[in-house]
C-alpha cells in the first residue's frame, strides 16, 4: 500500500444530526484523488502512547472532482475514529492510507439490473457505484435500492438520491426502523427482507447483480458472513439467488 502524504481538512458539512461531510485536500492540488470505483481509504491516527486507530472510509465524491475529495462520516459516541473527526480543526491533517486489497468491484458491473441492499453508512460504496452508473451516458443498467435507516432524519445522502431517482434508472424504497410513531412516515417500515425484496426487487431469474452494504447483522439476516464471500445464506438464498450473483461489501 502506498503511503501518501496527510490529507489536510478544507470543510466540515452536517448532513444530519450525527453525520457530516468532510472535504480533504487532495495530495496533489492539481489532480483528482485517483481512486478506482468503490475503493475505500484507511484513516489513521494515534494518541500518544496507545495503539494506532484505523478506520476505512469510502469516498463519496468522484474522480471528476480536482484537488479536493469528501467523506460521509457517521459519528458514533464511542467511535474513537469518528469522535477524532468531528474535533479535528479545519486545516488540520488526517492520514490516509490506500491498500489494493481495498480494491473490491470495477465498473462496469455488466449486468442488466442491480439491487443494493443498504443499512446506514454502507451507502458510500453505493454511491460510488451510482456515478460510475448513472453517470455514463451509454449505461442502460436499472437499480434498485432497498435502502434500511433508523428515521427520516437519519438517511443519509437523501438529496443526492431524491436527485438520482428523478433520472428513471433508479428506484430507492425507504425502509425505516424506528418509524412506529412518526405519523408522517408512509413507507416500509422494520428491516429489509425477503419479503421486500421479493417485492421490488428483479428476480434471481434475471440478468441481476446484488450488492450488500451494513451492519453485521444485515449480512446475517440476507446474505452471510462479509467475510465468507463464497458462502451465501439467509433471505438472498432462500430466494434463489446464487453466490455469483451476490457481492459483499
Amino acid at each position: 500500500s502506498e503511503t501518501p502524504p496527510p490529507a489536510k481538512l478544507l470543510h466540515r458539512t452536517w448532513t444530519t444530526h450525527d453525520s457530516m461531510l468532510l472535504t480533504f485536500a487532495c495530495p496533489d492540488q492539481g489532480k483528482p484523488l485517483g481512486l478506482s470505483t468503490c475503493a475505500c481509504l484507511t484513516a489513521r491516527f494515534a494518541e500518544e502512547g496507545a495503539e494506532p486507530v484505523f478506520r476505512p472510509y469510502t469516498p463519496v465524491s468522484t474522480n471528476a472532482q480536482v484537488g479536493t475529495f469528501q467523506l460521509l462520516v457517521k459519528v458514533y459516541w464511542e467511535g474513537k475514529m469518528s469522535q477524532h473527526l468531528k474535533k479535528l480543526s479545519i486545516g488540520e491533517t488526517v492520514e490516509f492510507i490506500h491498500a489494493e486489497r481495498n480494491v473490491k468491484i470495477q465498473y462496469p458491473f455488466g449486468r442488466q439490473h442491480l439491487v443494493m441492499l443498504v443499512g446506514g453508512t454502507g451507502i458510500t460504496p453505493m454511491v460510488q457505484a451510482l456515478h460510475a452508473v448513472l453517470g455514463t451516458a451509454e449505461d442502460t443498467t436499472e437499480v434498485t435500492m432497498l435502502y434500511g435507516s433508523r428515521n427520516q432524519e437519519e438517511i443519509l445522502g437523501k438529496d443526492l438520491l431524491d436527485h438520482w431517482s428523478s433520472t428513471g434508472r433508479l428506484k430507492v424504497v425507504h425502509v425505516l426502523s424506528e418509524a412506529k410513531d412518526d405519523a408522517t412516515w408512509t413507507g416500509a417500515t422494520g428491516f429489509i427482507d425477503a419479503a421486500l425484496i421479493a417485492e421490488h426487487c428483479p428476480a434471481a431469474t434475471e440478468d441481476v447483480l446484488v450488492m450488500v452494504c451494513g451492519p453485521p447483522p444485515m449480512y446475517d439476516a440476507l446474505c452471510g458472513p462479509r467475510d465468507k464471500p463464497q458462502e451465501l445464506t439467509g433471505a438472498l438464498s432462500n430466494l434463489g439467488y446464487k453466490v455469483d450473483q451476490v457481492f459483499k461489501f
